[in-house]
């Protein structure tokens, strides 16, 4: 590389030394020029220095215009590089931005996602709601048609048989007025509990409405199947129920029909149902009757009844009768007990079987015993008045006027006004009503003792009396059910009836009460009861309730017949 660089510059050196060598030989020539050429030749070369100046001026400027070229190109470099630096920092911006973007796209999915879930658990919540009972969580009747209306279809098609058992629970607006409805509510909890242990997985429980609750049994081979199982309810609900530190005692009432043999659809079997539980809480309560077509006629009658019901205390259609009480062994009276009657202007005389319960439905039987009570000692007094050697009148207090707020004050009332004794009134209450609160018939009795009342417990053996709780009642009496009187001498019913009657009686003596038996009709009744050592009894054998006037007479003589 340095060798090569030498002779270029020899070459260049050598190439100044020819030239300068021309140019002498170019002066010594111009010498020779004439002065006028020499002029010449110097305007000539003043005008190639001229061109040469330009030229280097030209080229000068061709110099700086690429230098302002090469400056112009730094210059487009050094934009082009901030744009690129701004474009990558815009470029960079841009993603962080769609970065932002799209975590929110994603959350935003997530929410849809999950408002997507809560949408579907909110239909499905709608759907629940719609179809069952907010209570108790059973279906409720809309469910109920639907699958009714299935198993109708399935029995049809299979030529079987299905059941629809329609029950409702005695008394439950007493438990409501005196308890409140929170313990209302929660009894019926209760109640739809065990009412679903009872069934198949294939039944359907179903509460229609307030206390009344609908089984559904959707393949029976026989009707004696549904009653069997009408029977495991009974058994199931007479269960205590321990709501809120109270032991509930309570008993239902069911009406069953049967496809196809009392209706074709729904409607039909339901409405057939609903009467044969009807005829069973008239009867009573705490049992199962089937649907017969003749109910209809009772069913058609009832609002009518309600209607005359409301009418009957203000146009004085009630009336009292007496019956008397009887010592077994003297034939004495020894009391007597006020059973209502209605005498309706176009329908005559009318017992209270056909009337108390529809009174207790309708709300007016705290009124009609509230009169029953204030007529009933009036009489009494009366009869004191007239000189005769009085004893108790016993009167029946239903579960919804015992239960009643005010009833001691009410009680002390009619006490004052009429003028007679408590020790000459005697209150008989039925086992399902001291049991429905225990802690708050306890201190009921107990006031009611304090104020002179005798307290005996009617239909004894027909209910599910703890007999703990009944230790410690203040009871004076039990009355033997007539139910249980009925057979006792007779071969077929002999050993089951008598030994009950047998055990009341001892139970009886036991805890120093007295026992009355009802419904005693012969003398072998007597004889028999005579022999177990029961001192009263009560029946047609002595007799039959009569009127006001009729009484009188009776309690005149002191017996009903010679003994």
């Amino acid at each position: 590389m340095i060798d090569e660089g030498k002779d270029r510059l020899f070459i260049v050196r050598g190439n100044d030394r020819r030239r300068e060598r021309k140019e002498s030989r170019h002066l010594s020539r111009l010498t020779l020029l004439r002065r006028e050429d020499l002029a010449t030749v110097r305007e000539d070369s003043a005008t190639v220095r001229e061109d040469s100046a330009t030229a280097r001026e030209d080229s000068a400027t061709v110099r700086e215009d690429a230098v302002q070229v090469r400056e112009h190109d730094v210059n487009l470099l050094e934009q082009e590089i901030r744009t690129a630096e701004t474009t990558q920092q815009t470029s960079d911006d841009h993603m962080i931005v769609l970065q932002q973007a799209n975590e929110r796209l994603v959350i935003a999915a997530i929410e849809a996602h999950k408002l997507a879930e809560q949408i579907l658990v909110s239909k499905t919540q709608l759907d629940h709601l719609a179809h069952h009972d907010g209570l108790t969580n059973l279906p409720n009747r809309l469910l109920l048609h639907d699958r009714l209306g299935q198993a109708i279809e399935s029995a049809h098609r299979r030529g079987g048989k299905l059941a629809l058992m329609f029950m409702d629970v005695d008394r439950f607006k007493n438990i409501n007025d005196s308890l409140g409805h929170v313990i209302g509510d929660q009894l019926l909890q209760s109640v739809a509990k065990r009412l679903v242990e009872c069934v198949r997985h294939s039944d359907t429980v179903c509460r229609q409405g307030g206390d009344e609750f609908i089984i559904l049994l959707g393949e029976i081979e026989y009707a004696e199947d549904a009653a069997l199982s009408a029977q495991k309810v009974l058994t199931a609900l007479v269960l205590p129920h321990c709501i809120d530190q109270h032991d509930l005692y309570i008993s239902v009432s069911i009406g069953i029909s049967i496809y196809p043999d009392d209706g074709l659809d729904a409607a039909s079997l339901i409405k057939g149902a609903d009467m044969a539980m009807y005829h069973t809480k008239e009867n009573g309560g705490n049992n199962y009757t089937f649907f017969e077509h003749h109910m209809n006629a009772r069913v058609v009658q009832k609002p009518s009844i309600e209607t005359d019901l409301q009418l009957a205390l203000k146009r004085q259609e009630f009336v009292l009768y007496y019956q008397p009480k009887i010592n077994l062994h003297s034939g004495a009276i020894v009391g007597v007990e006020a059973l209502i009657r209605w005498r309706h202007p176009q329908r005559g005389l009318i017992l209270p079987e056909q009337f108390v319960r529809i009174a207790e439905d309708c709300g007016l039987i705290v009124s009609i015993g509230e009169w029953v009570l204030r007529e009933a000692c009036k009489q009494a007094k009366s009869w004191q008045d007239a000189g005769l050697s009085f004893t108790p009148v016993a009167v029946n207090i239903s579960a919804a006027q015992f239960e009643l707020t005010g009833f001691l004050e009410s009680l002390a009332d009619i006490l004052e006004d009429t003028g007679l004794e408590p020790r000459y009134l005697e209150f008989e209450l039925t086992e399902s009503v001291l049991m429905q609160n225990t802690d708050t018939t306890a201190f009921m009795l107990k006031a009611l003792k304090v104020i002179g009342i005798q307290l005996a417990v009617d239909d004894f053996g027909t209910g599910f009396s703890s007999l703990s709780c009944l230790k410690h009642f203040p009871i004076d009496t039990l009355k033997i059910d007539q139910s249980f009187i009925h057979d006792i001498t007779q071969a077929t019913g002999y050993l089951d009836d008598a030994a009950l009657v047998i055990a009341v009686i001892g139970l009886g003596k036991s805890l120093n009460f007295r026992v009355i038996a009802e419904g005693v009709e012969t003398h072998e009744q007597l004889e028999f009861l005579l022999g177990q050592g029961c001192r009263e009894g009560q029946g047609y054998y002595f007799s039959r309730p009569v009127t006001e006037k009729k009484m009188l007479d009776l309690l005149k003589t002191g017996r009903t017949k010679p003994f």
